[in-house]
């Protein structure tokens, strides 16, 4: 990988004396530069509005364009489901060219680096989705570990060198998405199971389709060049439009998470470890790994702190010991537990508008709470405290969900608490009146009462994906 400036990832932690405080204050994530710039440029805040947008997913359907924003890994080669094998900590004995899988990987110290979604498009043909940090791990271990393979990187919109895509991604999501669907699809539609794919004919070109949902309801994921965006989004639009079907701005699109319960780019846990000293070496200083952005209310001086493990995100499920891969050994001696468990948080509503009132009159000014997201760091981590005051976990990206009419965030929090109807508090906001970075405002701490939810927290998408994996149906 090429190193821009020479400097590499390994160069940056050597001389930073406070890697922490470095990426609490000096950085700005990539991310967070991306979404501006696509914004700006490619895809609007919201085309109604994000309220509306949200409730679409739910009473009828909503498309998302998904052309721009994630990073792609195109795998090819003899050597590439060996490659996939030994990093993934998933299992791969039934990947066939009609599945896809949420790939994780972890260091040899069994931390994760990160998840994408790996598309199996033929004998030894594979596509890697979104997951910067999975991408640059995979593309690392094939250049060093001798595979044979070959690689070709599609970057986001914004840093693409070509100013365009290989491929155009949208999402169709919400009740009303099999009926849209099943319009648009020339002949018989057919039956898709839960993260299965098909190939289908839209306009007269052929699609790759994947069932899942971004919001975790009745969804596909539609793919193909990038020429024939238009001819598919179109066909789209019209078959959508007497389903009530809307288009999603940037702003509903990053609010799904709430919804259906996806922890998002959790700190990659590389940064320490001789181990990991080539893979740092490799990086580029200026890589999305070297402009991690740190926020919330949690700061430790340790960034180890910050790591996590496939239990904590909820990716145990996917957790097979029956292949060798990188960090099993780690990974085995963590499995009897304790683990921080993944929940969801729903915080008091006399709270919250105890924070928004703040911000009128003359004080003291709490940090503000953006609606529909509300999480200023990549990632973002806040303390969660049990009532006894002791420190429980993590809450890491929040926000607002019209349709449950409450705030809500992605927690990691000690088994004990990780239970439904708990009540703990998380402190808002940043200590010492707020880090460096330059969109997070003077303020002051506040805390803010929550309750322990499930994951997802939806009960009609909890039914619904129930429903999906229990048995094959119609998207």
């Amino acid at each position: 990988m090429g190193t821009g400036n020479g400097k590499s990832l390994q160069d940056l932690v050597d001389e930073t004396p406070d890697l922490v405080d470095h990426f609490y204050n000096e950085t700005i994530a990539p991310h967070f530069r991306a979404r501006t710039s696509l914004t700006a440029a490619f895809i609007p805040p919201d085309f109604t509005n994000w309220r509306d947008e949200q409730r679409a997913w739910r009473e009828t359907a909503i498309l998302f364009d998904q052309s721009h924003h994630m990073p792609e890994l195109f795998l090819k080669g003899p050597d590439a489901l060996r490659l996939l094998t030994r990093v993934g900590i998933n299992g791969f004995a039934n990947f066939t060219p009609d599945r896809a899988k949420q790939l994780v990987v972890c260091t040899p110290r069994g931390h994760v680096i990160g998840d994408c979604i790996a598309y199996c498009l033929g004998e030894n043909d594979f596509e890697l989705v979104s997951g910067m940090s999975v991408l640059n791990w995979v593309e690392y271990q094939a250049v060093t570990g001798g595979f044979d393979v070959s690689i070709e990187r599609d970057a986001p919109t914004p840093y693409n060198p070509r100013g365009r895509r290989v491929r155009y991604r949208f999402q169709l999501d919400g009740p009303n998405a099999g009926k849209i669907f099943d319009e648009v699809t020339a002949g018989t539609m057919p039956e898709i199971p839960f993260f299965r794919t098909a190939r289908v004919t839209i306009s007269g070109v052929q699609v790759l389709v994947l069932r899942h949902g971004m919001a975790g309801h009745q969804g596909v994921e539609l793919s193909g060049p990038y020429d024939e965006l238009d001819t598919v989004r179109s066909a789209i639009l019209a078959a959508g439009e007497k389903h009530g079907m809307v288009q999603g701005g940037t702003r509903s699109y990053f609010s799904t998470i709430f919804e259906s319960g996806w922890i998002a780019y959790p700190l990659p846990g590389i940064f320490t470890g001789e181990e990991l000293r080539g893979f740092r070496e490799w990086l580029p200083a200026e890589s999305w790994e070297g402009n991690t952005q740190l926020g919330g209310s949690f700061y430790s001086s340790d960034i180890e702190d910050y790591y996590v493990t496939p239990w904590n995100l909820g990716y145990d499920r996917f957790l097979k010991f029956d292949h060798d891969f990188i960090g099993r050994p780690a990974l085995e001696s963590m499995a009897g537990g304790p683990h921080r468990r993944r929940v969801t948080l729903a915080w008091n509503e006399e709270d919250v508008l105890r924070v928004m009132g703040s911000q009128f009159g003359s004080g003291p000014r709490y940090k503000s709470i953006e609606f529909p997201v509300a999480f200023y760091g990549f990632p973002h981590f806040d303390e969660v405290r049990g009532k006894d005051g002791r420190m429980v976990g993590l809450s890491c990206h929040c926000g607002y969900n019209i349709n449950e009419g409450v705030a809500l965030s992605l927690a990691m929090l000690d088994e004990e608490h990780a239970v439904p109807g708990t009540e703990v508090v998380l402190t808002w906001g940043e200590p010492n009146g707020g880090s460096r970075k330059p969109h997070v405002e003077r303020h002051e701490q506040v805390q803010i009462r929550a309750t322990v939810g499930p994951v997802p927290y939806s009960k009609q998408v909890r039914e619904a994906q129930r429903a999906a994996m229990g048995a094959p149906r119609r998207p």
